[in-house]
């Protein structure tokens, strides 16, 4: 089993396993905080991590617009993790890119890590959009009908005797964060206040991201 669904008011979203939000009746696919070139920014600071994240997340990426063929993509902003990242991108991930957007629209939403994306990478660049009665934005301000980013939620829980650590969806039905897709993103416990502040009734729920299915649990069960 590869998705699962997440009510966003009234809406309908398909939870993907890589972290993807679709839309179908829009044909909307949904990612957030890719983080492309987070391993080349480290290392121009003296951190030496293997620079094949951005390959890994465009491959992730191109698998999940390949198995929900979206007429438009929204990156939820921090897509690239310094304001200099798409300077750094290689000519053959730039390409991939540009397979991905060919045939669909495309919005970038700028986050903190990106506020002033230029506009070769294709597509348009935006601070937030709506569509219907969703607002997309990357940082969550806990309105009714928001899909937002930034957070990175994690949530560990215990399952079969054993606990499991993993990238999650954070929704109470009228809001959701969404987890970081990048290959190099680390996460914030779904715990933390910060997630008390947007979900202020107690009974918001971890979409947690397992191996084959999507495991609901109210985020008060996690630790």
């Amino acid at each position: 089993m590869r998705a699962s669904k997440v009510m966003v008011a009234d809406v309908t979203f398909v939870a993907d396993l890589s972290g993807a939000l679709f839309w179908h009746e829009q044909r909307l696919l949904v990612v957030s905080d890719l983080h492309l070139e987070k391993g080349s920014s480290f290392a121009t600071r003296g951190v030496l991590l293997p620079p094949y994240d951005t390959v890994a997340t465009l491959g992730r990426l191109a698998a999940v617009i390949a198995r929900h063929d979206p007429r438009m993509v929204i990156a939820l902003g921090d897509s690239f993790h310094d304001r200099a990242a798409h300077e750094r991108l290689s000519a053959p991930d730039r390409d991939a890119l540009s397979a991905m957007q060919a045939r669909r629209d495309w919005i970038w939403i700028s986050g903190n890590h990106d506020p002033a994306l230029p506009s070769d990478l294709g597509g348009v660049v935006a601070s937030e959009v709506a569509i219907g009665p969703i607002a997309f934005r990357h940082e969550p301000t806990g309105v009714a009908g928001e899909i937002a980013g930034h957070l990175h939620p994690k949530a560990r829980v215990a399952t079969r005797g054993r606990s499991m650590e993993r990238r999650c969806f954070a929704s109470d039905g009228e809001r959701a964060v969404m987890p970081a897709f990048g290959a190099y993103t680390g996460g914030l416990s779904i715990r933390d206040p910060a997630f008390a502040k947007i979900f202020q009734t107690p009974g918001f729920m971890a979409h947690v991201l397992g191996d084959n299915r999507l495991h609901t649990i109210a985020a008060s069960r996690c630790y």
